[in-house]
């Protein structure tokens, strides 16, 4: 899968981030969350990013 990173809440590789994939998704990198109280299968997780970070995607006409 080849990521292209379409914004981010800094510069470099280690804050909130929205990418882009080859097969038309999205992925986002954040904060895991352990404490969510919900059953969901083993292959998936769930992560926290800031709300801005969707907002200046919006924004900039990104997604």
């Amino acid at each position: 899968m080849k990521l292209t990173r379409l914004v981010s809440t800094c510069d470099d590789g280690e804050c909130p981030a929205l990418f882009q994939t080859d097969r038309g998704t999205l992925v986002v990198q954040g904060d895991r969350v352990a404490d969510h109280g919900r059953e969901i299968p083993a292959h998936e997780t769930m992560v926290e990013i800031p709300i801005e970070l969707i907002r200046k995607a919006i924004r900039d006409n990104l997604i």
